[in-house]
């Protein structure tokens, strides 16, 4: 076991230190280049068609998908999740305040990724059973004809069945049995069993009562916690203009801000902002696609669009907060001498204005993006189950992850979450081979897109 803990340490380091921070974030430059700045033209239209329509009970999804909003709800659920409250405070710890500015720059360059992960799900989306599927396992096929293709997609399906549907969801629950427990006493063992019955009636309701949940969810989850930690930020108001200028000189000089703490350097700020960011929005992770592709839309590119509003509200609106929090308190210093650590940290920064219910308060903002990202990564995990064994092994599959939810809350899971790095990782292999892959495609049809005289041609969904 300490050998293959080893192994598993060995390769996450090479892919998230290394290897992934390269591909992704080149593979978002050259997107964005291709497609002239994108996420700056269609910015406007992407956070006006979602959020102007926001409604507690709005389209009814069906086997035939979701609308466009209930598609990205979804998706944010999966993407807000404990990473935004302790992944933010890892950043800040090892890469100093100029993290965050390469957060930004990498979640910048990740929207024009994920308009693509989007559309071109969209566009090769498909029906089985009776039912609309799509992600980039259909896509994988698309750019890769025969036996390579089915192998390749085959691989991206079962890394993202082990490494969220599994392994993934495991860690979320445990992450919302240690929140309960500090801040009530209540055992872990007894919040995993209540967690794992509420997800497993959910489950079990299939693509209407998961969209259902995810379009009240995440309004609420985001306004909750939004407003405590604006709460906070307005009562250290004058100390933004410090908070921001730490933030961009730390991301050039870290020593001058950090105060010369060991270790932290330029190439360190790069690399834990990087790749805390994108491990965050999952932009390129092959993951948000799968919600994005049973959206009821006219044209693929609709959205992708939309799609790019998943990425700025988590790392340009719920990590940015709370990497201010962190900052703004002044707690920052007890995470570079160890006596705080990733959620310790967040909390300490609440506490600085709640007092000790911001302790619980993040306990509750826990349990819900917690409890969001276990229904996203399971409807993700659901998809690839479909593509693999066909529907009937979705309700084998469903019972499977509620067994691993409750599991969860009682583990150690330390290296269940390396393990789960580690399978996310290579995922992105396949999925960023068919991006590029397909490029020329999605060229053509954003062209379309953009030619407002041009009938759709993408309306029609085959049958398999």
């Amino acid at each position: 076991m300490e050998l293959l803990q080893k192994v598993v340490g060995a390769v996450n380091n090479f892919l998230w230190d290394f290897l992934l921070l390269f591909l992704l974030c080149g593979t978002g430059i050259f997107f964005t280049i291709r497609l002239k700045f994108v996420q700056v033209r269609k910015f406007r239209q992407g956070f006006k068609d979602p959020f102007g329509k926001i409604k507690f009970r709005g389209e009814k999804a069906d086997e035939k998908g979701m609308s466009s909003w209930q598609s990205l709800a979804t998706a944010i659920a999966a993407q807000v999740g404990t990473g935004n409250l302790a992944g933010a405070a890892t950043a800040l710890i090892a890469g100093g305040p100029g993290a965050i500015f390469w957060m930004w720059v990498s979640a910048f360059f990740g929207m024009a990724t994920i308009f693509v992960e989007a559309s071109l799900s969209q566009k090769y989306k498909t029906e089985v059973d009776g039912q609309i599927t799509g992600g980039p396992a259909y896509y994988i096929q698309a750019a890769f004809k025969g036996k390579f293709g089915k192998i390749l997609a085959i691989i991206f399906s079962v890394l993202i069945v082990i490494a969220l549907g599994f392994m993934g969801n495991m860690v979320q629950s445990n992450s919302i049995g240690d929140a309960f427990n500090i801040a009530f006493g209540i055992k872990p063992v007894y919040i995993g069993i209540a967690v794992s019955f509420i997800a497993l009636v959910i489950f079990l309701g299939g693509v209407k009562r998961i969209a259902s949940v995810t379009e009240k969810i995440v309004p609420i989850m985001a306004i909750f916690y939004i407003l405590g930690a604006m709460i906070i930020v307005v009562a250290n108001l004058t100390k933004i203009p410090d908070a921001f200028r730490q933030i961009f000189v730390g991301a050039f000089a870290p020593s001058a801000v950090t105060g010369g703490v060991i270790g932290i350097t330029i190439q360190k700020s790069i690399r834990y902002g990087v790749a805390r960011g994108l491990f965050s929005n999952e932009a390129g992770m092959g993951s948000t696609p799968h919600a994005h592709a049973i959206a009821k839309v006219d044209k693929p590119c609709d959205q992708g669009i939309v799609a790019m509003m998943g990425v700025f509200v988590d790392t340009f609106i719920i990590l940015t907060l709370t990497a201010l929090v962190i900052i703004m308190t002044g707690v920052l210093p007890k995470g570079y001498d160890g006596s705080l650590v990733g959620i310790g940290l967040t909390q300490a920064g609440f506490e600085t204005v709640f007092g000790k219910f911001g302790s619980v308060f993040i306990a509750i903002c826990m349990f819900f993006f917690a409890f969001s990202t276990i229904i996203g990564w399971y409807f993700f995990g659901e998809t690839n189950i479909k593509f693999l064994f066909g529907k009937r092994a979705v309700k084998y599959y469903s019972v499977a992850v509620a067994i691993f939810v409750a599991l969860g809350s009682t583990l150690k899971v330390d290296f269940v979450w390396s393990l789960s790095d580690c399978f996310n990782g290579l995922m992105v292999m396949p999925n960023l081979l068919a991006l590029v892959a397909l490029s020329g495609v999605m060229m053509k049809m954003f062209k379309d897109y953009e030619d407002s005289k041009k009938p759709s041609i993408y309306k029609k969904v085959p049958k398999k």
